[in-house]
């Protein structure tokens, strides 16, 4: 149970992280203004609070572990807001980035 709580919380996570980098970039980049900014600047804000609802208490295994998460979901956030079509090399990255993700937050560490 408390690693498909500790999943449910990254992708928490992730959806406030890319989706707030989403928004400043469309308030940017795509000049639509600064409430997309201040939207983003919102939900980057709210991805910080949700990672600390993580059970474990290291917060730098939990931002590395949370970066393969990252890579993944921006692919796929990229996929259904913008139309963009990964690669073979962009799938592998990220199911590399994921296996790495697992490693880093879920093997057994004897304590």
């Amino acid at each position: 149970m408390l690693v498909a709580r500790s999943l449910a919380l990254f992708a928490v996570a992730a959806l406030f992280e890319i989706g707030g980098a989403w928004l400043v970039w469309q308030g940017i980049r795509e000049h639509k203004g600064w409430i997309w900014i201040g939207a983003g600047v919102i939900a980057l804000g709210l991805y910080g609070v949700v990672a600390t609802f993580q059970s474990d208490e290291n917060f730098g295994r939990i931002l590395a572990a949370y970066g393969g998460i990252f890579v993944a979901g921006s692919i796929g956030w990229g996929m259904v807001a913008d139309g963009y079509r990964p690669d073979r090399f962009d799938v592998i990255g990220a199911l590399v980035c994921l296996a790495g993700m697992a490693v880093i937050m879920y093997a057994p560490r004897g304590h």
